[in-house]
């Protein structure tokens, strides 16, 4: 299970630096492969899956009916532009142009750990997503306050 925050600087070339933290495990865990893909949800983020949650993530959207236009979308955004990446003998990986054009990464990124999965936001969009998520935030905290209570 990965969690935490981290910001995270691209470099020249558009690789991105895998956080310390997460080395060790990626590289016990998968053997350092993992896939790169859109977010299924939001604008500029894109997901770093490891290799076999991926698997398990492209058999499901893959079995979802293909003459449902929603699921064609889906398929194509996740597994039609998925990448296979891999971390440099620095710990780096190389996001593709295209999909940081289209994600809109540039030089500031966060990454984020979701559970089974990475996030990698361009830093002002997750800002603004944050911000706009602020009445969202104190609907759901009155909600859990009104359940735990």
């Amino acid at each position: 299970m990965f969690f935490g925050e981290t910001a995270i600087n691209l470099d020249a070339k558009g690789r991105l630096a895998v956080p310390m933290r997460y080395r060790e495990d990626l590289r016990e865990q998968c053997e350092n492969r993992m896939v790169l893909t859109y977010s299924a949800f939001d604008s500029g983020v894109l997901w770093l899956y490891l290799e076999q949650e991926w698997q398990r993530v492209r058999n499901e959207v893959m079995a979802l009916p293909s003459h449902n236009p929603n699921h064609r979308s889906l398929q194509r955004r996740l597994v039609g532009s998925a990448n296979a990446v891999e971390p440099d003998g620095s710990g780096r990986i190389l996001l593709p142009p295209s999909m940081r054009e289209v994600a809109g990464l540039e030089k500031r990124v966060v990454m984020l750990g979701m559970g089974s999965r990475f996030e990698i936001w361009n830093e002002n969009t997750l800002n603004q997503k944050r911000a706009e998520e602020v009445n969202l935030d104190e609907m759901a905290s009155a909600e859990m306050a009104r359940l735990v209570l």
